[in-house]
């Protein structure tokens, strides 16, 4: 069994775009609560676009297809939280590591 007739391939495309249309998104006065519902909202068309377009696409009917791109939508808003997390940590480590350096050297 390959990989890609699993149709599995097609879910990281929507994400990858809602992300970019998200960051696009960011760049306008629209406040960024509303971020997860463009998101949503953006891959749930897409999802309908590629029950069209992408043959190996893993729903074959428009309610699922709505289904698994709003999912794929969200996705891209886990992503982003999850890399601003992990930044968050690493300035947060920089942060504890710099002030202990400082307390050292007053001591």
């Amino acid at each position: 069994m390959n990989i890609f007739d699993l149709g599995i391939v097609a879910i990281p495309v929507i994400t990858i775009i809602v992300f970019l249309l998200a960051e696009a998104v960011k760049a306008t006065p629209l406040n960024e609560k509303w971020i997860p519902v463009v998101c949503g909202f953006c891959g749930g068309i897409l999802g309908i676009v590629a029950m069209f377009v992408m043959p190996e696409f893993p729903a074959t009917d428009p309610l699922t297809a709505v289904a698994v791109g709003i999912v794929s939508g969200l996705a891209a808003t886990g992503a982003h939280q999850i890399y601003k997390q992990l930044t968050k940590a690493e300035n947060t480590v920089e942060v504890i590591e710099e002030i202990s350096e400082k307390g050292a050297h007053e001591k």
